[in-house]
């Protein structure tokens, strides 16, 4: 890694232009730091672009039309690993994560304790969420920890930071969310994560990735099942086969 760390900040956007604040663009995140960001607007229909170009973004990458989380994901980390960026962190553009957390966030990939960094909202003492949502939350966590074999204690976080090198073994298939096919991948692919405490502000609005929390869980599953299949075959075929083999049996 250079002396000088080049971090780029992937923001994935849709219709967020009377969210902005000027003052949180201009996150300093260490003094041998110089910090990027990347805007992707997801097909924004409020004038969301105009608004991040006034408050000083330096990198804006528009979809055409509404792709969704993941795909706009995917276009923030290539123009990141384009800008030669040495970490990547991302975070949502609904102000939902504390961007002065940053420094927390990106401090194990530079002292290369990790490769790749999850921000914990707190579970259970989160209080900006409901109690439903914070026992969904550290339940779904605790389910795909085992299924990755990771000591990850908020697994659909966004806010995350993630190592050049990382980023370039990392490739995002799914069109509902990059969380959890991101750990799925590093479990299979052996790069290390770790989990690190950060801040939550007021929730602004509803979540737009999903309608209702039973859309979301089973959005969710969809995504663990078949990436897990892609990354792990033989166990979940084993699984299978075994299942069928003894229903098979039971009648004889």
């Amino acid at each position: 890694m250079r002396s000088v760390i080049e971090i780029g900040i992937v923001v994935p956007c849709f219709n967020e232009a009377n969210r902005f604040q000027s003052d949180y663009w201009k996150s300093i995140v260490s003094n041998n730091s110089k910090v990027q960001w990347v805007f992707v607007d997801d097909g924004s229909t409020d004038g969301t672009s105009e608004v991040a170009r006034k408050c000083g973004v330096e990198h804006i990458i528009t979809n055409q039309g509404n792709k969704g989380l993941a795909y706009s994901f995917r276009r923030g980390i290539e123009e990141c690993l384009r800008l030669h960026a040495d970490i990547i962190v991302n975070t949502d553009g609904d102000n939902q994560y504390n961007g002065a957390d940053i420094p927390h966030l990106v401090k194990p990939i530079i002292e290369h304790k990790a490769e790749i960094v999850v921000g914990d909202r707190g579970g259970y003492s989160n209080t900006h969420f409901s109690v439903f949502k914070r026992c969904l939350q550290v339940s779904g966590s605790f389910i795909i920890a085992k299924a990755t074999g990771l000591d990850v204690k908020d697994a659909v976080s966004g806010f995350r930071a993630i190592s050049r090198s990382a980023a370039q073994q990392l490739n995002i298939v799914s069109d509902f969310s990059y969380t959890i096919e991101m750990l799925i991948q590093a479990s299979a692919k052996r790069i290390g994560v770790v989990s690190v405490p950060i801040r939550t502000n007021e929730k602004t609005r509803e979540s737009r990735l999903f309608k209702s929390i039973p859309q979301f869980l089973k959005m969710s599953l969809s995504t663990l099942v078949r990436v897990y299949t892609m990354y792990r075959p033989l166990q979940v075929f084993l699984f299978i086969g075994s299942v069928a083999m003894i229903c098979g049996v039971i009648p004889i």
